[in-house]
């Protein structure tokens, strides 16, 4: 399975913004961002350019897929499903990144960042519906229950050292964090979703 293996503080300097790539150390003053607030590169401190509208929507779309932890296949997937369902595309395409399996465990608080929660997840260690789901991508439903089976207790160490990062959960999602378990309350709504990105620049590059 394709990964990417880029420096993950090299990615969020290059946004110019904070992605929350690495959990616990985006919050202290270890965090690049903090130190270097530049983009990486031989030319990154001091280099003034005017943007394109090419660029902001290239920026805007590389922003959201490094967010999300995708490739571009994957991204460019997400988009071609959102634009065929009704309603808005931009708002369709965060919905279908929102409700990954991944994504929701992080949000629920049992992942430090989105790559760990994608390593619990595929190391066997949540349960949909009583159900072992191996797979990050996988879509969650509304009424769905997610259940973090810690079987081994480093896990269960490093679950529980996760929650008490989560300062807060999104509306949507209810968590149990003394049982490690969490329910789909319903579809996210835009108001919702704190994705840092202008989900309109990337239906426009993407309608070219």
């Amino acid at each position: 399975m394709a990964r990417d293996t880029s420096p993950q503080c090299k990615q969020c300097r290059r946004e110019g913004d904070k992605l929350y790539l690495k959990g616990e150390r985006c919050i202290t003053d270890r965090c690049a961002m903090e130190r270097r607030s530049y983009p990486p590169g031989e030319h990154g401190r001091g280099r003034r350019r005017r943007d394109s509208e090419y660029l902001l929507q290239l920026r805007q779309k590389q922003r959201a897929r490094r967010y999300y932890g995708l490739m571009e296949r994957q991204f460019r997937n997400y988009y071609k499903k959102a634009s065929m369902q009704q309603g808005v595309t931009g708002d369709n395409l965060l919905r279908l990144l929102e409700m990954r399996l991944d994504n929701v465990v992080y949000r629920l608080g049992f992942g430090a960042s989105r790559r760990q929660a994608r390593q619990i997840v595929r190391h066997g260690h949540m349960q949909v519906n009583g159900r072992r789901v191996n797979i990050p991508s996988y879509q969650v439903s509304p009424d769905e229950i997610i259940i973090a089976s810690v079987g081994k207790e480093g896990v269960k160490d490093m679950i529980e050292e996760a929650t008490e990062l989560t300062s807060m959960v999104p509306p949507w999602l209810q968590a149990d964090v003394d049982n490690l378990t969490g329910k789909v309350l319903r579809l996210p709504e835009r108001e919702d979703i704190d994705t840092p990105v202008e989900e309109q620049l990337i239906v426009e590059l993407y309608s070219k």
